[in-house]
């Protein structure tokens, strides 16, 4: 495998740390949707500088015009998914084992979401690979 293709699962490993730290550690008393606005505000601040640099001569009607219903579902599952963490956190699951049941359990989940519908392959390997799953899950949450 090249740089090219490794280069988005490192950015995404090193935020994904960055992020679960910082969900980890905010304060117990705060809302975690005062938060989350913030938090969306410096995102959105972050992507209209990306955006700028890496626009390529588009602008920003010009790529708002392509947008369809997934852009405004996206934003919601991404806020969801922000508030799950912060509560997972809240509710009590550590660092180290809140994630991975999560990411087990999604893992499984996307196998059949992508089968059912992208008609991606479901083999014996990945059949075998959710077995394992579920057993690394028994054995971190015993």
């Amino acid at each position: 495998m090249n740089l090219y293709m490794m280069w988005p699962i490192a950015l995404a490993v090193v935020a994904e740390i960055f992020y679960q730290v910082c969900a980890k550690s905010l304060p117990g008393n705060l809302n975690p949707f005062a938060s989350l606005t913030i938090t969306y505000l410096v995102a959105a601040a972050v992507c209209a500088v990306a955006f700028g640099i890496s626009r390529n001569g588009s602008s920003f009607l010009d790529e708002f015009s392509k947008m369809n219903w997934t852009t405004y579902v996206l934003g919601f599952a991404l806020m969801c998914m922000e508030a799950a963490s912060i509560y997972m956190y809240k509710v009590g699951w550590t660092l180290n084992t809140g994630y991975i049941c999560k990411a087990i359990i999604l893992s499984i989940a996307l196998i059949f979401v992508g089968y059912l519908l992208y008609k991606e392959s479901f083999t014996w390997e990945k059949a075998a690979g959710i077995g394992a799953c579920l057993v690394g899950l028994y054995l971190i949450n015993k």
